[in-house]
């Protein structure tokens, strides 16, 4: 039994060599191997999901394992984002309700360590903090705080996951105005740098005068 370890974007796996190396030589259609994958991760359209082939060289069956995508993966989905911030201190890249976290939480919660789902709940703030996501309009550090407190007990026992559409609204009107406050900054800051990198120009170019 040979295993076959792969990173596929969902519902959208293509031939690649890794692929054709392993099974080709064993006689499997991989066309029908493709086919079969992207029907199995066709609901995490937009995500990366880690995908596991166990390929059996006699009868040449091959069972198909979709694992659960990275945590950071369904949050950028929840948020429908491509890439997270790359200067998460300075630029917010969305703003989650406590409901999404839990969802995640949920699809997260069978593959983690933790037995309890508050400690799971906590793990996907973590990756939030990473990702320069704010929750319920906060900072992550507040937000744990406030779950400690018990503040969310009673929706995380419940595993709400849905969004009130009234409250999705205010959230999302919060980070407009903070993403449009970010930018503001953003363009002043590149404004400054482009000031300082033509006057290091103009310095280097400036010929010394010439004493009579």
């Amino acid at each position: 039994m040979a295993l076959i370890k792969l990173l596929v974007e969902g519902g959208k796996m293509a031939p690649g060599p890794a692929v054709a190396q392993a099974l080709g030589p064993m006689g499997i259609d991989i066309g029908k191997v493709i086919s079969d994958v992207n029907k199995a991760t066709s609901e995490f359209k937009g995500v990366t999901v880690p995908v596991h082939l166990e390929v059996d060289g006699k009868t040449k069956s091959v069972t198909i394992k979709v694992l659960s995508p990275p945590t950071s993966e369904l949050i950028k989905k929840e948020l429908g984002l491509d890439k997270a911030s790359g200067a998460r201190l300075k630029q917010r890249v969305g703003n989650l309700a406590m409901e999404q976290v839990i969802s995640v939480a949920k699809s997260k919660h069978s593959n983690l360590l933790s037995n309890e789902f508050k400690s799971t709940v906590k793990s996907v703030i973590g990756t939030c903090q990473a990702l320069g996501v704010l929750i319920e309009n906060k900072e992550v550090k507040e937000i744990l705080e406030e779950v400690e407190s018990g503040k969310y007990d009673v929706m995380i026992e419940n595993k709400k996951t849905e969004v009130d559409p009234e409250k999705r609204k205010e959230l999302d009107i919060y980070f407009k105005e903070l993403a449009t406050k970010q930018d503001a900054v953003r363009k002043a800051e590149e404004v400054e740098k482009a000031e300082k990198e033509a006057k290091k120009t103009a310095d280097t170019t400036k010929k010394p005068e010439v004493k009579k």
